[in-house]
């Protein structure tokens, strides 16, 4: 026995006593120390970093003695596995040293309207953002598409996308704060004419790299797409064009009714629907075949089921969403703001490996509880730079409780990712937090009032009543005022399910109002748990492998650094079980147990289980990859996205290893050296090396697949 793995006597033995990872500490050290001007560590450890963070949000509290009781609470939590975003970790408590940023990780654009002020003003609110430190989303398929004609121009519009390579270059030049890179989301609705040309966008080297893309995706075009039958490509009509060109609006050639989120200057039916032109037909499942086929080479577009995120939205009485923020795990209204923290599942596995190996139910919910007055108190610092979006985060507080980690406990337990054991414990640890989450909302509604947009009356519309036929049921008629505390408790569908498991939680909610609208979300959280959760799982995913190479950016490097890391179950194993054990070993003594799996063997299927069994107590949305082996059969892949859309997930997304696109963030040392990159150097020489060989070059060395991805994507040399 190693002196290492004695513990006391009256404690188990936790994950917790996991010594961290040179790569975690680095980590830290870049992208989440705080330090001065001249590059002075003010943050002295991590645990200074958690009291810097703990202080400042106990700030907000109304009294000394209240802001000192929580304090201490705070860190208590923060010390027991609560981690927040990294925006809130970077700059909560960091304002002497960079007043201009924000707490906030997610925000939506407002709605950019058809016109050339719209646009260019919306960069400009766009830059700001990302100024800020903030990811942004934005919807771009209310432009017209490419060859309409623009009557005050008297010319031809050049179509949306002309217009995202215009956000994309102002993401690529705009310092974001604290060293972070920008981040942007496109959405991009699956009936608008330009689709095709959306979809395809990426296959051209260095355009659109400072976006992800996803498809606004409705139930009508997958009903179309199973059916086989054709599907109609629109974009609405102005109604002064109607009137000019004297339009039969009853042409059902020329004419589809369709929801929009803009309806200014349009022309409308009596269901709220707008009048499109149609551009022109095309099969339903030649449009899938084409997404389809992009996504397999390229991992992109992703899919946003837009009607399910709709349809479930706690707040479906006052907006509607058609977009996200960059990871897709906060579906957001025109303007919405949301912060993020994740509670790292690790710590709470006790005797992990062994047969008595069990999860600290106790401890877990008593941090929760904690982390959620914590994140609360964060929308009082939001720092967001436009006003907008100060009075909707103030108006409605949402927030994204998630957690991390998830792939990692489950191997801790000995259960594996994607078994019915897992499934059911991913349902549980999602449930209590739900559950513990509005228990907190109650309580601080009580103490401090709830969300100021539950206090709101709002008018009883048809719409609504089509929406919520137990509205009619309950005596409710068009015109009628209600409070946004009844219509969030009473009548969304995600608190009927929580009135399932508490009635009388929820009849006190509809009473008194909730603190926040919104309550969790599940963060893709790359950084933040490779470097302060010691590289655990990312977010409610299964580690990428156990030994792999992550690529990062460093300032004044050319190109991306490769840096190896271990994932955190295998560190643990490691140290409490097994110095020498290791992946892919051959021989008996080093070999790990069968639990130790990867993303790639985890089946597509699984994936979407896992997903579909947190989804159920999530409110918002959760950021998840379905990753597949490069060889993966195209058509089990196409499969992936209609089993996701059967068992009402809000969105999915994959990722396939391509060397022939850009090769991501996480790479397994394998896929590099069966990889080899041809440069072509300026005399017209050629030369080709494996993708994990090291080519000096420009002064610098490189591995040449990351040489090779900076060179081609036109980002050598930006950091």
């Amino acid at each position: 026995m190693k002196t290492a793995h004695l513990q006391p006597a009256d404690r188990p033995i936790t994950a917790a006593d996991v010594p961290m990872q040179p790569a975690s500490w680095d980590i830290w050290d870049q992208k989440y120390r705080l330090k001065a001007k001249d590059g002075r560590p003010i943050d002295e450890t991590i645990d200074g970093t958690c009291q810097r963070v703990a202080r400042a949000v106990a700030e907000v509290e109304a009294t000394p003695e209240l802001r000192e009781c929580w304090y201490e609470k705070f860190l208590w939590a923060l010390r027991h596995g609560a981690i927040p975003a990294g925006r809130i970790v970077s700059n909560a408590g960091a304002w002497d040293h960079k007043p201009a940023t924000s707490t906030i990780n997610c925000t939506v654009s407002g709605a950019i309207q058809d016109s050339m002020d719209a646009i260019l003003g919306k960069v400009h609110e766009a830059g700001l953002t990302l100024k800020a430190g903030c990811g942004i989303g934005y919807e771009f398929s209310t432009l017209r598409p490419r060859g309409a004609y623009v009557s005050g121009a008297g010319a031809y519009t050049s179509g949306p996308l002309s217009f995202m390579d215009i956000y994309d270059k102002m993401c690529f030049t705009v310092s974001s704060a604290g060293g972070r890179r920008g981040a942007q989301m496109g959405t991009f609705d699956i009936g608008h004419p330009d689709v095709m040309e959306f979809i395809r966008a990426k296959r051209e080297a260095g355009r659109l790299r400072q976006f992800n893309l996803s498809l606004l995706i409705t139930r009508e075009f997958m009903e179309a797409v199973r059916q086989d039958t054709d599907w109609l490509l629109a974009f609405p009509l102005l109604a002064k064009e109607v009137e000019q060109d004297q339009i039969d609006l009853s042409d059902p050639e020329r004419i589809v009714w369709r929801e929009w989120p803009i309806t200014t200057g349009l022309t409308l039916n009596g269901i709220g629907q707008v009048a499109c032109k149609i551009y022109r037909k095309i099969r339903a499942r030649r449009l899938w075949d084409a997404i389809m086929t992009s996504t397999y080479d390229y991992a992109e577009p992703g899919f946003i089921l837009i009607d399910e995120v709709n349809a479930m939205n706690n707040n479906w009485f006052c907006e509607t969403i058609r977009a996200s923020n960059p990871c897709g795990e906060q579906m957001l209204p025109p303007y919405g703001s949301c912060l993020l923290g994740s509670i790292n599942l690790t710590p709470f596995v006790q005797n992990p490996f062994t047969a008595q190996a069990s999860f600290d139910w106790e401890t877990y919910r008593k941090v929760v509880a904690i982390f959620t007055r914590m994140l609360d108190n964060v929308v009082e610092i939001n720092g967001l730079p436009l006003e907008l979006q100060r009075r909707e985060i103030l108006s409605k507080r949402r927030h994204g409780m998630g957690y991390l980690g998830l792939g990692s406990t489950l191997t801790l337990l000995g259960m594996k990712y994607g078994s019915p054991e897992s499934l059911g414990f991913t349902e549980k640890i999602t449930r209590e937090m739900a559950l513990t989450g509005w228990r907190t909302a109650l309580e601080l509604a009580q103490e401090k009032g709830p969300a100021p947009v539950l206090e709101q009356d709002f008018t009883i519309t048809a719409a609504m009543l089509r929406q919520r036929p137990e509205l009619a049921r309950d005596g409710i008629q068009e015109g009628d005022r209600v409070k946004g505390k009844v219509l969030h408790a009473r009548y969304s569908r995600y608190m009927q399910r929580i009135a399932e498991l508490d009635a009388d939680l929820v009849a006190k909610l509809a009473e008194v109002g909730a603190r926040f609208t919104h309550h969790t979300s599940i963060a893709p959280t790359g950084t933040i748990a490779l470097s302060i959760a010691n590289n655990a799982s990312n977010g409610i995913e299964p580690s990428f492998a156990h030994h792999y190479c992550r690529n990062i950016i460093r300032p004044g490097k050319k190109s991306k650094e490769k840096v190896d890391v271990f994932s955190f179950e295998l560190l643990a194993y490691r140290h409490l079980i097994n110095p020498q054990a290791m992946p892919n070993a051959e021989s008996a003594e080093e070999r790990l147990p069968e639990v130790f799996i990867t993303a790639d063997e985890v089946t597509p299927h699984q994936h979407v289980d896992i997903q579909a069994a947190a989804q159920k107590w999530i409110d918002s949305s959760i950021s998840k990859t379905a990753n597949v082996p490069p060889d993966f059969p195209y058509e089990d892949f196409k499969n992936i996205y209609f089993y996701a859309y059967e068992q009402g997930l809000k969105g999915c997304t994959t990722f396939r290893f391509n060397p022939e696109a850009f090769q991501g963030v996480l790479v397994k040392e394998q896929d590099l050296a069966n990889t080899r990159y041809r440069f072509v150097l300026e005399d017209g020489s050629e030369i080709e090396a494996q993708g994990n060989e090291e080519i000096e070059y420009d002064g610098e060395t490189h591995t040449a697949a990351n040489l090779f991805d900076a060179l081609k994507e036109g980002y050598y040399g930006k950091w």
